[in-house]
């Protein structure tokens, strides 16, 4: 077993016996991973504060044993890699935040290194922090479609007045209207086209959107999501995120 440096987005923690937690936590080095850490519930001044540092949607500096073979892995230290200012205390950034973190706990089944998708993603918790709520309300959006990219089923933006139809199993633009339910039509299509043009997230102030489009967009994405997913469910975040973005 070897130690390692590795930066994690902390997904989920579950407690475990009377003073350790177990946490699902997306690595730089790894991809997603389980690690159980000892003594971080305690009362005692050594352990409180420390159970802090595994909230949804952290990022940490990490050293932790790694083997192959094993399901469960153990971490040696842990800090903070990057200190919110918002996320954590703002409710509809922890909102837009823990949707972030469902998003990526159903998509990441492999414990494979994938760095590009986690740098994206901890841009993205960074961009979240500091955005304005012009930005943070399209923020859910502009993650869910870009995120696609990564998995493989990104929509090819071929967008125009004659292809206006967009087919959520195909995940293309169209002429026809397709046969079956799971599509957008115009204006839902057209909006998805510009969030799919959006490159860096100061860029989402730029795209006006109200509560009933938000809501319309984040169910179509879901959607195509269970389409492309085995076992994608539903999202629970979903309903507390719409009502706290309303």
């Amino acid at each position: 077993m070897t130690l390692h440096n590795t930066k994690g987005i902390v997904l989920r923690t579950v407690k475990y016996g009377e003073t350790s937690v177990i946490v699902t936590i997306f690595t730089e080095l790894f991809g997603i991973q389980s690690y159980i850490v000892n003594g971080v519930r305690t009362s005692s001044k050594k352990g409180s504060g420390k159970a802090n540092l595994f909230q949804p949607g952290a990022i940490l500096d990490l050293t932790a044993y790694h083997n192959d073979l094993h399901h469960l892995q153990r971490l040696r230290e842990f800090r903070w890699s990057f200190l919110y200012q918002h996320i954590f205390f703002d409710v509809v950034k922890n909102s837009i935040a823990l949707f972030m973190v469902e998003l990526l706990s159903k998509t990441l089944k492999q414990p494979e290194a994938n760095p590009e998708l986690f740098y994206f993603a901890e841009d993205a918790f960074m961009h979240l922090d500091k955005a304005d709520d012009q930005i943070a309300a399209n923020f859910p959006l502009y993650f869910a479609l870009h995120l696609a990219s990564f998995y493989g089923f990104r929509f090819s933006d071929r967008y125009t007045d004659q292809t206006s139809y967009l087919d959520l199993q195909e995940g293309d633009f169209v002429q026809e209207h397709p046969v079956h339910p799971n599509f957008l039509s115009y204006p839902y299509s057209y909006i998805t086209s510009q969030l799919l043009k959006v490159m860096q997230p100061h860029e989402l102030s730029q795209i006006k959107l109200n509560q009933e489009t938000r809501r319309t967009l984040l169910h179509a994405y879901q959607t195509y999501y269970a389409l492309h997913f085995a076992d994608f469910g539903v999202m629970k975040t979903l309903p507390v995120l719409q009502e706290v973005l309303g």
